[in-house]
């Protein structure tokens, strides 16, 4: 029978849990009742509040006496989610709540693997869920009334995410199998898709899966998320765009530690500075004033790239080589001497070999590394990355 885990603050949502429970059962769901609030509640949870807050870290009297909100919600957050990982069986987890509720529970559900169902009905669902789902394959639903007791709205709402959850909980498809095919993730951007095509088209002539994720700040994310997964056998990160605009400012960036996860967790993969002539804004008039002067493309109605500069593009060869550097596991650079991207080569508005040379120089030596005189989207820069990839794939598995 599918296990529906449900976490939440008993001690504000008590009768809602207790519905939910019910509803689950009567649509053929095993329940695990998980409890993060921190004050009294008459709702019998299968995992009480004190296991879940000496599971994060403190007891439940001490977040009492504290009194403060803001720290109890971050260790029941880290409590619920030490719980997650210790239960013998999750096929789904449902949570429902405001924005505190909804903060532990996006917290208890973000090391769990994707694919694995994850439902968080809350009131802050109309807005910038970003917070909340992250990387992460998680459903945001929007509870229209606040979640106050059981009531003819709320019943609609609460009674649909059951389904939803107890559906999803019953069609859970566990991870893939040894026997399948190994899976490589590879990151992409508009002006980088011929290379990506032509390294997976190699990738899978090789035997492996590509999953391919567009390097649009949240794809970049999710790309590090997958990787901290587990489901990954190497990346073929070709596309580390969202680094310039972590640099300077742009509106796609995927943060500081884009670049680390595969280099922590000793997975191969190989890199190169795909797209990384590049900053990127919306329309041509949200372009910050200060950047007036520079050399701006508008690539369509709504996005403006705008070229790296020398001294940015060595900041960002430096800062590849930091991260590259770091790695535990085996790491290979690929430098395209024609060119980053297809906006950068011989009569294109970025073609600017003096910056690019700057972001190679920086960059070079930091591990093995391969020059070839090809533009990133010569179908030959793709496959020799591919190929480099599935070499140190098979020798690390020999």
């Amino acid at each position: 029978m599918a296990t529906v885990v449900l976490v939440g603050t008993l001690d504000t949502k008590g009768a809602e849990y207790a519905w939910l429970r019910d509803r689950l059962r009567a649509l053929g769901c095993d329940v695990v009742l998980v409890d993060a609030g921190t004050g009294p509640s008459e709702v019998d949870a299968d995992v009480s509040a004190e296991e879940v807050a000496r599971a994060g870290g403190a007891t439940l009297q001490a977040l009492r006496d504290a009194g403060d909100r803001g720290a109890a919600v971050t260790v029941m957050g880290e409590g619920a989610a030490a719980v997650l990982a210790g239960l013998e069986r999750v096929d789904a987890v449902l949570a429902v709540g405001g924005s505190g509720g909804s903060s532990i529970a996006a917290r208890a559900v973000r090391d769990l693997p994707i694919g694995l169902p994850k439902l968080i009905v809350s009131t802050m669902a109309s807005g910038d869920v970003t917070p909340y789902v992250g990387a992460k394959d998680v459903t945001m639903m929007y509870s229209v009334v606040d979640i106050a007791g059981v009531n003819r709205v709320s019943r609609l709402i609460l009674g649909n995410a059951a389904a939803a959850a107890a559906g999803m909980a019953k069609a859970h498809v566990p991870a893939p199998s040894a026997e399948e095919r190994p899976l490589v993730g590879a990151s992409m951007f508009g002006v980088t898709t011929p290379a990506v095509d032509a390294a997976r088209e190699r990738l899978d002539e090789l035997g492996y899966e590509v999953l391919v994720f567009h390097a649009t700040g949240a794809g970049g994310r999710a790309l590090e998320g997958l990787v901290e997964s587990g489901l990954l056998a190497g990346v073929l990160d070709l596309t580390t765009t969202e680094l310039a605009d972590d640099l300077v400012g742009g509106v796609l960036s995927a943060g500081p530690d884009r670049l680390t996860a595969a280099g922590r967790h000793g997975l191969p993969q190989v890199v190169a500075p795909g797209a990384l002539d590049m900053v990127n804004f919306g329309p041509r008039e949200t372009v910050p004033e200060r950047f007036a002067g520079r050399n701006l493309y508008v690539h369509n109605p709504t996005v403006t790239l705008m070229r790296t500069t020398p001294d940015e593009m060595a900041e960002l060869g430096r800062r590849v080589a930091a991260k590259l550097a770091a790695a535990t596991g085996p790491t290979s650079l690929f430098i395209p001497l024609g060119g980053v991207s297809a906006l950068d080569a011989p009569g294109l508005p970025f073609h600017d070999p003096k910056a690019d040379e700057a972001c190679f120089a920086a960059m070079e030596g930091a591990v093995e590394t391969e020059r070839l005189d090809l533009n990133i989207n010569d179908p030959a820069f793709g496959r020799a990355m591919a190929d480099r990839l599935h070499r140190m794939i098979t020798e690390g598995s020999a």
